[in-house]
Order: C-alpha cells, then sequence, then structure tokens
C-alpha cells in the first residue's frame, strides 16, 4: 500500500512539472508574439521587456534569443562610448552567442556578432566573425567585403599617419619620401592588403556587379601602390590598376540606375 502511495506522488509531481513546463512554453511563446509585435512598432524597451520574459520561461526558445539579440543591437548607437551603450553592445552580443552555443552555424547570430565588434572598432573580432560567416555561407559575397573593409581601415589609417608625420601631399610617393618609413609600413600592411584584395575578388565573383567591392579594390590598390617601397614600376602599374577599377564601379553603378523603374527616356504622349 506505502508503495503504491509512493508512486501515485511521484506521478502526481511529474505530472505537474510537466503541466507547469508546458504552462511556460505557452507563456514564452506569447511573451514573444507580444515582443515581436512592439519591435515592429519600434517600442524597443517593451520589446526587449518581452523578450527576456520568453527567455526566462523557455531557455530553449531560439527565436526569443534572435530577438532579444537583435532588439538590444538595435538601441545600441555606434560611436557613443558610454557605459550604457556599450553594455546594450556587450549584451546583444552576449544573446547572440547564447545562441551559438545551441546552433554553431546560425548566420544571423555569427553576422549580427561581427557587425557589432565592427561598430565598437574591435576590428579583429569582428574580421574572426566575419570569417566564421564566411565558413558557415561561402556564397555570400558580404562577409568577404566586410573582411576587406576592415582590413583597408587596419592599413589606410596607419599609412596616412606616417605621411602626415612627413608632411606629403596626396599624390607624392612614400617611397621617394623615406624609403625606410616605407618598408615599416610595408611590413605591417601588406598582409592586410593581399587580404583585402583576395576577399573582394572573392566577392565580386560571386556578385559580378558588387560596385561597393569594386570601389574598395580602387582603395586597395592605392594601399598597395604606396608601399612599393624599391619598385616604382609596379606602383604605376597599381595606381592604373586602380584608376580601372574607379571606371568600373563607375560604369556598374550607372548601368544600375538605368535598370530601375522611371529612369529611362520618358516619350511625350501628347506627340
Amino acid at each position: 500500500m506505502k508503495t503504491t502511495q509512493k508512486l501515485l506522488v511521484v506521478l502526481a509531481t511529474a505530472l505537474m512539472l510537466l503541466t507547469s513546463t508546458g504552462c511556460n512554453k505557452l507563456l514564452a511563446r506569447d511573451h514573444l508574439n507580444k515582443g515581436v509585435q512592439a519591435y515592429k512598432n519600434a517600442k524597443y524597451e517593451l520589446a526587449i521587456d518581452h523578450f527576456q520574459k520568453a527567455v526566462s520561461l523557455d531557455p530553449t526558445l531560439i527565436n526569443a534569443r534572435l530577438y532579444l539579440a537583435t532588439a538590444f543591437a538595435q538601441q545600441y548607437i555606434p560611436g557613443a562610448d558610454t557605459p550604457d551603450n556599450n553594455r546594450m553592445g556587450e549584451q546583444a552580443i552576449d544573446q547572440y552567442k547564447q545562441v551559438l552555443q545551441v546552433d554553431p552555424k546560425n548566420i544571423n547570430s555569427i553576422k549580427g556578432i561581427a557587425y557589432l565588434y565592427l561598430q565598437m572598432k574591435k576590428f579583429d573580432l569582428a574580421k574572426d566573425f566575419y570569417k566564421k560567416a564566411s565558413e558557415a555561407d561561402p556564397n555570400d559575397p558580404e562577409p568577404y567585403y566586410s573582411v576587406a573593409v576592415i582590413d583597408w581601415t587596419q592599413t589606410y589609417q596607419p599609412r596616412q599617419e606616417e605621411r602626415a608625420k612627413l608632411g606629403m601631399k596626396p599624390d607624392d610617393s612614400l617611397a621617394a619620401k623615406d624609403k625606410k618609413v616605407c618598408a615599416t609600413v610595408k611590413e605591417k600592411n601588406t598582409a592586410n592588403v593581399q587580404e583585402g584584395i583576395d576577399n573582394l575578388n572573392k566577392a565580386l565573383q560571386l556578385r559580378p556587379d558588387y560596385d561597393d567591392a569594386m570601389a574598395y579594390l580602387n582603395l586597395m590598390y592605392r594601399e598597395r601602390a604606396d608601399i612599393q617601397c624599391d619598385d616604382p614600376a609596379a606602383r604605376a602599374a597599381d595606381l592604373k590598376t586602380a584608376d580601372d577599377w574607379v571606371d568600373k564601379t563607375m560604369a556598374t553603378k550607372k548601368a544600375k540606375a538605368e535598370k530601375q523603374p522611371g529612369t529611362g527616356i520618358v516619350m511625350d504622349q501628347n506627340k
């Protein structure tokens, strides 16, 4: 008899737990739906509150974490270096990372983290996650492009700082001005310059009319031209290639504009 009573107690407890779990999952989905509605209405703080409740009620609800991360990211203001703003960005990254613990190839989380690190100017971390995005989706040209943008940022700034110290004009050759400085900048920048060029070419293979990638190829070849320290012919060739990419960029933008509705020639219907 006692054994039967104990069994009934165990079964009743299990049933209560199952019922409670089921209710929590339903409540979590309700908060998720309310959060989505608030997010669509740009009520981000209210959305965050609903998404946090959804995650608390059902930690396995991936969409709730994704929306929570996105809502935090929406509140983050790039360039505003304040504790509250930085915390908002870090909270978004934390939620994206928790999604990746369950789904390591979740492309939205990977790209979300990469973008936030880029806005925070944590360039090496941003580059790492954009590379992970390329691994997760090799046919997406945008992560390749984003890696190249970071490469250009990391090479352009130090090179310009050295040129400014030497009082150089925009068209001056760094090699002609100071070969020692040129060699130092070349050693620091060469790997990033080549990585940038390679990634932009990959992006264009995947999207041949990617005019933003073309524009950055122009910039990357100018970076390479200025560190051709002992080869004036190579410098001239890189500058020529850069100019060619300017022309290709303009031609591609023009072709895209002509394809847009309302940009063609309109005939006068009264004649």
